[in-house]
């Protein structure tokens, strides 16, 4: 096979993902030794008759919120020892794992590079557990004087003014948008969230590496109680992702050239066939239809069109689970019904087998490379979805080699921009307001706490509005309000709803 194949073309040779399950006292080794670990588990895995790690040409740390080394990828290296002429050190996001393997293959296409290593790792649960204990970390080579969380957009003033801080509730928040633009009453949605992420939980249950290996009904899942208190309506605990987890995964991507070289076997080989980064606007309230991404209908829809396949050529899914919009708004631009029988995940998704920071997606790739070599043709496609649905990536894999083609983004991106443009927010609203969307905020009692709702102004722009009475958190929850008008008076920087 390898005479007809384009010596550039970019394929992942070696994967590694490992969990740590430790209880009580026991501690995850730190980030580093943890990345240690899987990058040279992941050389291995090529393989190779050749020295892959000695072959490493750049090496890419995804941003660890464990811990802030002074030098993530120089320190690394020096533990590896390698001297790759490139090192990087990621911003944050759900996307960026794929983003970097995005990278490394245009380089290796470019014939800038040959061996490029992807990695990530968090020891957040055990971080966590030292907390509790009243203790921290003893790792090595803190930074002295660490940088702020590396946030791409400044905090827009109204969304500081009413709490948009937080992914459970600006999730909730388009997932409510969608249901009322389906038609569908909130109960039959509840239960549609349901079937929709029980069958990741029977995923992550034959998944070695998943947080939570349990298999859960879908009635268990949306159902409060003590134990699966509402987080941000119609959000369980049950249904988010999960981040306190001691997790770390590896890709190695090289050409195929590369591979010939360090003997790598054929059939070890997964080639990227295919892949696209876009974005939203940054702001909830920005997103023109709350309902649906036209990015990461746009990006799928390049990364398959790069790969040469539609979306029902495509075998096995990871669809990007950090609640259950993603995986809607994914399935909606994809074509998928809830009639097909395809797999979402291929690993349990963020809430079942774990959703480590920015890292999610190193290990999706690693369990679809061994979903694909099983499979032997066939084609994997990932997603990733970044801050609060602004920033979307796909690629396509298969162990069959094709053309190497590169995606437009710069084009896809410009589309974007002219048929969507953000809409205005208007930071103070005293009048009538026609609510967009919505959710509930409630409280580790389970209790509600407030509601936050997105609204429409006659002239085109968006506001946010706010109550924290428990009447209108039950009448949120009752019934559906997308599309009914309410009153809300700017009271300093808030705008509350009072009728």
């Amino acid at each position: 096979m390898s005479g007809a194949v384009d010596p550039r073309t970019p394929c992942v040779v070696g994967v590694a993902q490992r969990t740590w399950h430790l209880s009580g006292d026991e501690q995850a080794p730190e980030p580093l030794a943890m990345q240690a670990e899987v990058v040279r588990a992941a050389a291995a895995d090529a393989g190779a008759r050749g020295d892959v790690l000695a072959a490493v040409d750049g090496l890419d740390v995804v941003y660890c919120m464990s811990w802030p080394y002074d030098d993530p990828a120089g320190r690394l290296a020096a533990e590896l020892g390698i001297t790759p002429a490139r090192t990087g050190y990621s911003g944050i996001g759900g996307t960026v794992p794929q983003q970097l393997l995005n990278d490394a293959a245009t380089r290796i296409a470019d014939g800038q590079a040959d061996v490029q290593v992807v990695v990530g790792a968090e020891a957040l649960d055990t971080k966590r557990r030292l907390k509790r204990a009243g203790e921290r970390p003893a790792w090595s080579h803190r930074h002295p004087e660490p940088p702020g969380f590396p946030f791409e957009a400044p905090f827009h003033p109204a969304e500081i003014a009413h709490e948009v801080f937080q992914a459970w509730l600006t999730f909730a928040v388009r997932d409510v948008a969608r249901r009322a633009a389906r038609g569908e009453a909130p109960e039959a949605h509840r239960a549609a969230l349901g079937r929709l992420l029980a069958p990741m939980t029977s995923v992550a249950a034959a998944n070695p590496y998943a947080w939570y290996p349990e298999v859960a009904t879908a009635e268990e899942l949306v159902t409060p109680s003590p134990d699966n208190r509402l987080v941000g309506y119609p959000y369980t605990k049950r249904m988010v992702a999960v981040m306190d987890v001691d997790m770390a995964a590896a890709v190695v991507l090289t050409s195929w050239a590369a591979a010939d070289r360090m003997g790598v076997p054929e059939d070890r080989r997964v080639v990227l066939r295919g892949w696209c980064y876009a974005t939203d606007p940054v702001y909830v309230a920005e997103h023109p239809d709350l309902a649906r991404s036209p990015a990461l209908a746009a990006a799928s829809a390049e990364a398959l069109r790069c790969a040469g396949a539609t979306s029902d050529d495509v075998a096995h899914l990871d669809l990007y689970s950090c609640f259950a919009s993603s995986v809607d708004f994914a399935r909606d631009a994809l074509g998928i019904g809830e009639d097909d029988t395809r797999p979402l995940t291929v690993t349990g998704g963020l809430p079942y087998a774990g959703g480590p920071a920015s890292n999610y997606l190193s290990h999706s790739v690693a369990a679809m490379v061994e979903v694909l070599r099983a499979d032997p043709g066939s084609l994997g496609l990932v997603s990733g979805v970044g801050m609060h649905t602004t920033k979307h990536v796909h690629a396509v894999y298969s162990t069959e080699p094709g053309p190497v083609v590169r995606p437009d983004e710069a084009a896809v991106q410009s589309a974007l921009d002219a048929a969507h443009p953000a809409r205005s927010i208007t930071e103070h609203h005293s009048g009538e307001a026609t609510v967009a969307a919505y959710s509930v905020v409630h409280g580790r009692d389970g209790a509600p706490s407030w509601a936050l709702v997105v609204a429409d102004l006659v002239d085109g722009t968006r506001t946010y509005g706010r109550s924290d009475d428990a009447g209108w958190c039950d009448a949120l929850e009752a019934e559906e309000w997308v599309g009914r008008t309410v009153t809300l008076v700017a009271d300093g920087d808030v705008n509350r709803i009072v009728s």
